[in-house]
């Protein structure tokens, strides 16, 4: 299954790629004919897509290797490196369109065949809305960070390639020129927010960032198992790293307790939970006795 879940990752972000190359020559002849700021702002955000997405590649690639000696880990964490370069780009563009859009503003606004450039823009804006819930939908299924990221990045490109064309049809309707650069700074301030969450989100993940939900459900199923088994457990800590989940406690035995039992108790509990995560999940399980548990920690640390 885990297989097929990677190949599946694999096919959607070297569609996402194969479709980005295609929307950049529909976005860039629609600027070419009509020299729209709007049509530009939109055609630079298919060039950082592709930019993004290239590096998604690289990243979706090495995230799927095994452990290493170098990297005893795995290489998960790489999808955060690509979500942060993907929400860097997409800040840059923002800048530059906003540079453009004010300039034009400033130096004067000459567009042409804004009928033909509205049409292909629109038609861009579907495809994209496609792609990007497809990537989302997709990445929510396999916990694939990578084209969650990536999917996201999409459906901003096509709300702003939506916004473009709004803006285009209002020029078309009053005649009033400045129309264009100002939907395009409206659809850089866009830009920015998106690409700044996934800054966000890529330096929480690096950080190791509590997902409380997370820690709730893996709080839920060790307080049943264990009261259920007459144990107790403390030093819960978990991190996620791209698509595998990283979880450590301790479990309390009483006295006596065989290992052969304490061990099959354990695996238990660790079974139960990697179920209820429905995810990659790597648990390391201390086992401690429960009596003069405290004594024996404070005899060994003097």
């Amino acid at each position: 299954m885990k297989i097929i879940e990677q190949k599946g990752q694999q096919f959607a972000i070297r569609l996402s790629l194969a479709v980005g190359i295609l929307m950049l020559i529909i976005k860039w002849y629609a600027y070419n004919i009509t020299g729209s700021s709007a049509i530009l702002s939109d055609a630079a955000e298919s060039v950082v897509h592709i930019v993004g997405v290239g590096f998604a590649v690289f990243s979706m690639w090495l995230s799927l290797q095994p452990p290493d000696k170098s990297h005893p880990y795995g290489h998960d964490k790489i999808s955060y490196f690509s979500a942060g370069a993907e929400g860097g780009l997409i800040v840059l563009a923002a800048f530059y369109i906003i540079y453009i859009s004010v300039r034009r503003l400033i130096e004067g606004i000459e567009i042409s065949n804004l009928d033909t450039g509205t049409f292909f823009t629109f038609s861009a804006s579907v495809i994209n809305l496609v792609l990007g819930g497809f990537l989302v939908w997709k990445g929510k299924k396999t916990k694939s960070i990578i084209l969650i990221a990536n999917g996201k990045h999409v459906l901003t490109d096509s709300w702003t390639s939506f916004g473009v064309v709004a803006g285009l049809v209002l020029t078309l309707i009053t005649g009033w020129l400045p129309f264009d650069p100002i939907v395009a700074i409206l659809a850089a301030v866009n830009i920015l927010w998106s690409g700044g969450k996934l800054i966000r989100q890529s330096a929480g993940g690096l950080m190791d960032e509590s997902n409380m939900e997370l820690r709730e459900t893996i709080v839920n199923v060790l307080d049943a198992e264990t009261i259920a088994l007459g144990l107790k457990y403390h030093e819960l800590r978990y991190r996620e790293s791209g698509n595998l989940v990283w979880i450590e406690f301790h479990l309390l035995f009483p006295q006596g307790t065989l290992l052969d039992d304490a061990h099959r108790k354990a695996t238990e509990i660790e079974t139960s939970v990697k179920k209820s995560l429905n995810t990659s999940v790597n648990i390391v399980t201390h086992l401690e006795p429960l009596e003069k548990h405290d004594e024996l920690h404070a005899e060994i640390h003097n």
